[in-house]
């Protein structure tokens, strides 16, 4: 098993991969981002790394061939997510908060029972560029919810950077990962939620829209949700298998639209037309995460 360190260069390249799998109308197989060809693509995310998380080992891209009729057919257009579940869930729920076998850095387990899907709870992050507040949706995502409020209140998240910015297809600004290098995380994963929960396998291929000011979970694979988040500044077009949990303020979009004006440093990533990838240009740290139900 790689370890930390080659993940994460494996996962600085994945995104060129995905990008240049669009352009020959490939797809790739959960999990991943609609491209532009809205043709079924299910891999930048997981390129980007904030969707290539804590325990990169458990994701990997593999592009496929497609046939002649499935590139050249009428590609579905992507629809905005409701954040709404087609069915309400009962007033609690049981939430599985595995080991993933990786170094917690000092985060606590949470206690899965008896989890509410009422309400929201607000987080809200002090950072150097600015403050960004979120209210979290208990009723879309509960067990996300709890999970970063309870990572949050402890002082998880404080003196973190956020690791990772894109511009194009995707508009994000990715945070929580308490290394900075895109492979770190608590120690626990833990399930997929709205949509992933509510989308069959057929629609799994289909992209959909996560709008400007939407917060949704980076992951590595089904089920492998931990810290990190992404927050989306723009709509961004993505398969539905990431957890969407939330919603930022106009006071944070604000500061996101600050930090996403200074742009995006792309190093020694290359970069690739129409999507770019890499740290933000000005660093943001979070100093102080303070959490209000």
């Amino acid at each position: 098993m790689p370890d930390n360190k080659k993940r994460g260069e494996d996962a600085l390249h994945k995104l060129d991969r995905e990008l240049k799998s669009r352009d020959r109308k490939q797809k790739t197989r959960p999990f991943g981002v609609a491209a532009a060809s809205l043709v079924v693509i299910l891999g930048i995310a997981g390129g980007i790394y904030f969707l290539s998380t804590r325990d990169g080992s458990e994701g990997d891209i593999q592009a496929e061939d497609t046939s002649e009729a499935q590139t050249t057919q009428e590609a579905p257009k992507a629809e905005p997510l409701s954040g709404k579940r087609a069915e309400a869930l009962p007033a609690t729920v049981q939430c599985n908060y595995e080991d993933n076998g990786q170094d917690g850095h000092g985060a606590k387990k949470p206690d899965g029972k008896d989890i509410s899907t009422e309400g929201t709870v607000t987080v809200s992050f002090d950072t150097t560029q600015g403050p960004i507040e979120m209210d979290l949706d208990r009723a879309a995502a509960p067990c996300t919810t709890h999970a970063i409020s309870e990572l949050a209140e402890s002082g998880f998240y404080d003196d973190t950077v956020c690791h990772r910015m894109t511009s194009g297809v995707l508009n994000v600004l990715q945070c929580g990962d308490p290394t900075g290098s895109g492979s770190g995380g608590p120690g626990f994963k833990f399930d997929d939620e709205y949509p992933a929960d509510e989308t069959d396998a057929k629609d799994a291929q289909n992209p959909v829209v996560y709008p400007r000011g939407s917060v949704a979970m980076a992951n590595s694979g089904p089920d492998t949700n931990g810290s990190q988040f992404f927050l989306n500044y723009d709509d961004s077009e993505l398969a539905p298998n990431y957890t969407y949990f939330g919603t930022i303020s106009e006071e944070g979009l604000k500061t996101l639209d600050k930090i996403a004006e200074a742009g995006v440093d792309t190093g020694d990533q290359g970069g690739h037309p129409g999507q770019e990838d890499g740290k933000p240009a000005e660093e943001v740290k979070i100093k102080k995460a303070t959490v209000k139900a």
